[in-house]
């Protein structure tokens, strides 16, 4: 058995994480969860946003799962997921984006990941403001080293599963930011021999998505142009609701949701527990529990096929509990 830390989240957190829990638990998944919380809820409770135990658990386990998180509207409040990123350098958000049976969208035939850099760039936190002339300067670092490391994650994804790998910069505008990371990418590529890749500036690669999404397949970029284009993609293939997300360093992994906390509606048992799923069945592939992912994923296939099975968001009439149990019945 293996411990892994959870973190219900807020909002609807708490609700999709206990029906990932009874899916796992009636899949026989041989995993223990230690379960630790951050954000509004812990702030509201403790005074704090990431509580030192919630830090000792991910130190100690490595690896985790994360609801949805809400960050208290304030002056000096950061981020709790960039603060979980840069503090254990998880500097590769991946996001898979692949149409799904049952799931109605403008394509039917989109299947690509996104490797977005995640712990520098505009998102490094180098702000400043001039309150006397009204000017706010932010700072894009980006370094030969951030981008070695992000770039080579896609490369070696892509040269596993015989993939093509795409760069999206701004170089020609970005002169220095835009030259470090496609250098980074001319470097690595000399690594992997046999990935074909290309680049494509991002207003061009934004356009291409939405016309012919079927052209890519490994797609690699900074951050905030990562963190626009992963979103694109999920609403490629149904929205934030349907798709997984992983932040992985090299020796710590935290699997997330990545919709918002919905407080909307909150413990309605209206939430779709989709996205937090498949976050965790890439936890299992990430542990090696290949049988376990591929045992679930095909039962959440099944059961998306059948609307009258599925939460309100995806046209169907299920609560967030009826909508695990069917999951468990088509185990």
């Amino acid at each position: 058995m293996t411990t892994v830390t959870l973190i219900p989240g807020d909002g609807i957190g708490p609700e999709i994480t206990e029906a990932v829990k009874a899916i796992f638990a009636a899949a026989q998944v041989p995993i223990t969860w230690e379960e630790e919380n951050a954000g509004q809820t812990t702030f509201d409770a403790m005074g704090e946003l990431i509580p030192q135990s919630l830090i000792d658990s991910l130190e100690r386990n490595r690896i985790a799962l994360k609801g949805p998180i809400t960050t208290p509207v304030g002056k000096g409040f950061k981020s709790v997921n960039v603060q979980l990123r840069q503090k254990f350098d998880l500097y590769a958000n991946v996001r898979p984006a692949k149409t799904t049976p049952g799931i109605k969208t403008r394509f039917d035939n989109v299947d690509l990941v996104l490797f977005r850099e995640n712990t520098e760039g505009l998102y490094a936190g180098l702000e400043t403001f001039d309150e006397r002339l009204g000017i706010a300067d932010s700072i894009a670092r980006v370094t030969v080293e951030g981008s070695h490391k992000i770039v080579r994650a896609a490369f070696k994804y892509a040269d596993k599963h015989k993939l093509k790998v795409t760069v999206a910069h701004k170089a020609n505008i970005l002169k220095a930011a835009g030259r470090i990371f496609l250098e980074a990418a001319a470097d690595v590529s000399k690594e992997y021999p046999n990935v074909v890749w290309d680049d494509k500036i991002i207003d061009n690669m934004c356009m291409q998505l939405v016309s012919k999404p079927e052209q890519f397949q490994v797609i690699v970029t900074t951050n905030l142009f990562g963190d626009i284009l992963s979103d694109l993609c999920a609403g490629l293939v149904g929205g934030l609701g349907v798709v997984s997300g992983a932040n992985i360093g090299d020796d710590m992994a935290i699997f997330e949701a990545v919709h918002g906390s919905a407080p909307d509606i909150a413990g309605q048992g209206l939430a779709n527990p989709t996205a937090l799923l498949r976050s965790g069945l890439m936890m299992l592939q990430y542990m090696g529990l290949f049988e376990q992912a591929s045992r679930i994923e095909k039962a959440l296939e099944k059961t998306l096929l059948d609307k009258n099975s599925c939460t309100r968001d995806l046209g169907g009439t299920a609560s967030t509990s009826e909508f695990a149990q069917h999951i468990i019945s088509n185990l």
